[in-house]
């Protein structure tokens, strides 16, 4: 089977690292984030680089800064994805601090369906360039903390993602209506959803999403533990209704270049990604029993023609990589 990671941050420039995606027939879509603090364009340049080097194991997502508010910020993003393009990459995203971390003038937050961003999102849909979209977090995030979710600890050690109780931060509902307004607005727009489109506790809502947007569709980035929880014929039966809609995905993080790790580093930190990868790939395609998110979980065996377009056909249509 041949596999493409559609969400992925990964600096593996170091021979051993290609070596183990040879091994696992593995191509990463490496995805930029403008993360408060990153050097987010010092990582597109790492990422570039990779794909230009090994274009049959990595490509590439762009991104843009918030707005600045300025006259010709909207003219200045669309140039730089533009020149991205020509550079090769194969999307641009939109990241979880457009609607939990931004503000307009006015002190209030940005959501992602403001008039400010129309330019940017027409032009893409003119392209047919493919919109990723983290918008919102999974619900626990607007809930008070619960010693059994999947995601409570994260907010814990992430405070400052975390929105309950937060004052005049926007509801879940607020940041999902935003994000469905988009695709809404651009019909001809592909928009992917990232980590099951932040819907991931409720299998019925990511599926009514995607029969009212034909244009959207959802990938599995760090989810695979949510999906592990629902009722697996339930999964099994939402993987095969929409098997044209999901692109399976990791978000494996690796943010610092490979090359520049000590040996031993290097070593460990390929066997954890290994590991990670073969659980992905037994809990989709076998029925072994496994350990997820410290529970134990059962694979889904999905038949082979769902499981080559989740592994990869649906990347290669919709980020045509």
């Amino acid at each position: 089977m041949y596999y493409i990671d559609a969400h992925t941050h990964c600096v593996g420039d170091h021979p051993d690292c290609i070596a183990l995606f040879d091994e696992l027939n593995l191509k990463l879509v490496n995805i930029g984030v403008t993360e408060p603090g990153l050097p987010w364009r010092d990582h597109l340049k790492l990422y570039r680089r990779l794909a230009d080097a090994h274009p049959h194991r990595f490509a590439w997502v762009t991104t843009f800064t918030p707005p600045d508010w300025t006259g010709d910020w909207a003219e200045r993003v669309i140039a730089d994805l533009d020149r991205d393009f020509a550079a090769g990459a194969v999307g641009c995203k939109v990241w979880k601090n457009i609607g939990m971390l931004d503000r307009k003038p006015d002190g209030s937050y940005l959501l992602v369906d403001d008039d400010v961003f129309q330019p940017v999102f027409a032009h893409l849909e003119k392209l047919r360039k493919p919109l990723l979209m983290h918008i919102a977090e999974p619900i626990a995030c607007w809930q008070p903390p619960q010693d059994n979710d999947l995601h409570s600890e994260y907010y814990r050690r992430n405070p400052r993602w975390y929105m309950f109780g937060k004052p005049g931060a926007p509801s879940y509902a607020q940041l999902i209506a935003a994000r469905d307004a988009v695709a809404a607005r651009h019909p001809n727009l592909p928009v992917i959803g990232a980590h099951l489109a932040s819907l991931e506790h409720d299998l019925g809502e990511i599926a009514r999403r995607l029969e009212q947007y034909p244009n959207f569709a959802i990938d599995t980035a760090g989810r695979m533990r949510d999906l592990a929880w629902h009722n697996p014929p339930d999964v099994q039966a939402f993987l095969t209704r929409y098997q044209d809609r999901v692109l399976w995905s990791t978000d494996l993080v690796r943010f610092s270049a490979m090359s520049q790790w000590t040996a031993e580093k290097r070593l460990d930190e390929l066997g954890h990604i290994r590991r990670q990868y073969v659980t992905e790939f037994d809990f989709f395609a076998t029925d072994k029993p496994l350990t997820i998110a410290g529970r134990p979980a059962r694979g889904l065996a999905m038949p082979e023609p769902v499981l080559e377009k989740l592994f990869h056909r649906n990347a290669q249509a919709w980020y045509a990589v």
